[in-house]
């Protein structure tokens, strides 16, 4: 058999998750003129693009024009798209490795961190990510409810997932009918009861983790003032001298800035408020049956190590509220077969190669790229380069020949796998007809598309574009 690479023997790499960190991997395989490849790229959901669809709040289309840029990867040859296909219930990673010469994992960090305090798991306490996924028509979370019949929903965080959440609970019907919000989550917020939205920081304004367009876009409400208390904004010793030094990045500079001048705004009496808090973290959460109230513990920061940390001061206040929201961080969920980091709770890798175990060294054939590989940091953009490194080490393992030796790389070979299973695996071409009909949903209404919330939606709408 010829060098692996080559026309007669084309370098076969599975990847694993159609999110940005595997279509920037898929790219950076393919777009090497010197080396001919062939990338079949798996999801367990039947549309592509991960969190760009599923995660980027709906009010912020021109984030998910970075679609146009996978699209031009899956035109590339070479490359194949195999959507409702799960790894390791449909295909087992062992199958895998009979079939390619690499595989890549990026399927991103999945679930929440939990908090960790009495009463978080009552009804009315959600993850974050439940919430996202819902509004944004994800599968996973069609079906599930929020009670929005309080006046008052908490929102724990500091990141722009936070941001999100709270934004969405207080945008207007007028403004979620302009997007492509799932049509069940329009109905449920446009009926809400909800008149202020707390935002809880453990830390101050200056270790705040969001951007400036999320921060600004709060103050720029239809319908909801943005309130922060002007003793919120006054910083500790080490913080003030941290940002008059020449560490401090211009986001955070801008963060400070924006966040006093909303600390000066008089409200305008509009029908909602988000409330701003810093050196505030969850205790516990109250409620007979359901969510009642929240613990709310006030912090000072100490510094430790050279870091600013949020440390307990035993001062205490008690919130009524019937929605308790977490965005306190992601973390992968184990795959059967790939070594995983319990600790971390990233796939073990270095530099995208995977480790066998902490003590040993690569696993042949094995890679990871994006969040799962480096935990839940960056920007959608902050994928490609990530994506680069583990890529550039694979080519180092195809130069040396150092890749899985499968005994069937024949591309007919996984269509033919997946058809004795019995497995409706949904292709590029198959995406795109569901594409359309959304956008064709949407027309009418004068919004971007209106979503599929279920599997079977999707599959019976390529079904019909088979049987036409």
């Amino acid at each position: 058999m010829s060098k692996i690479g080559t026309e007669d023997n084309p370098l076969r790499v599975a990847i694993v998750g159609a999110g940005p960190s595997g279509f920037y991997a898929a790219e950076h395989i393919l777009k090497d003129g010197d080396l001919h490849a062939q990338v079949d790229l798996f999801d367990r959901l039947p549309t592509p693009f991960g969190l760009v669809r599923g995660g980027v709040a709906p009010d912020h289309p021109k984030i998910k024009s970075v679609i146009r840029v996978y699209e031009k990867t899956a035109a590339r040859d070479g490359f194949r798209f195999f959507g409702n296909v799960k790894i390791g219930h449909d295909i087992e990673v062992e199958e895998l490795e009979k079939l390619y010469h690499a595989i890549v994992f990026t399927v991103g960090c999945e679930t929440d961190r939990q908090l960790g305090i009495p009463g978080e798991d009552l009804p009315g306490s959600h993850a974050a990510t439940a919430f996202v996924g819902w509004y944004n028509a994800h599968p996973d979370y069609a079906d599930r409810e929020f009670d929005l019949s309080s006046e008052r929903a908490v929102v724990i965080g500091n990141g722009n997932v936070a941001m999100d959440v709270a934004r969405m609970l207080a945008l207007t019907d007028h403004e979620l009918r302009q997007t492509d919000t799932a049509d069940h989550a329009i109905e449920a917020l446009d009926a809400k009861q909800i008149r202020e939205i707390v935002v809880l920081g453990r830390r101050g304004p200056v270790q705040a983790a969001f951007t400036n367009p999320e921060i600004k876009e709060l103050g720029e409400m239809e319908d909801a003032d943005v309130v922060v208390d002007p003793q919120e904004v006054e910083l500790d010793p080490a913080s003030q001298a941290f940002l008059e030094s020449d560490e401090v990045d211009k986001t955070t500079r801008v963060n400070v800035e924006t966040l006093k001048e909303f600390s000066e705004r008089e409200p305008e009496g509009k029908k909602q408020r988000i409330v701003l808090r810093f050196l505030s973290s969850p205790v516990e959460i109250k409620g007979d049956g359901k969510v009642e109230s929240i613990v709310v513990g006030r912090n000072e920061l100490v510094e430790e190590g050279g870091t600013l940390r949020a440390k307990d001061t035993g001062e205490r206040e008690e919130l009524e509220c019937g929605l308790v929201l977490r965005s306190v961080g992601y973390t992968g969920i184990p795959i059967e077969g790939v070594p995983f980091d319990e600790k971390r709770g990233l796939i073990l890798n270095e530099g995208g190669r995977i480790l066998d175990s902490h003590d040993a060294g690569h696993k042949t054939g094995h890679y990871t790229a994006g969040w799962i590989k480096r935990g839940p940091s960056g920007v959608i953009g902050t994928n490609k380069k990530d994506a680069l490194e583990t890529v550039q080490n694979l080519f180092e393992d195809v130069e040396s020949q150092q890749l899985l030796s499968p005994e069937n790389p024949d591309p007919v070979a996984v269509e033919d796998l997946l058809e004795e299973k019995g497995v409706r695996y949904i292709s590029f071409e198959d995406w795109q007809a569901i594409d359309q009909a959304e956008v064709g949903r949407g027309e009418p209404h004068g919004r971007p598309r209106v979503k599929f919330v279920r599997v079977e939606e999707m599959l019976e709408t390529v079904g019909e574009r088979l049987a036409g």
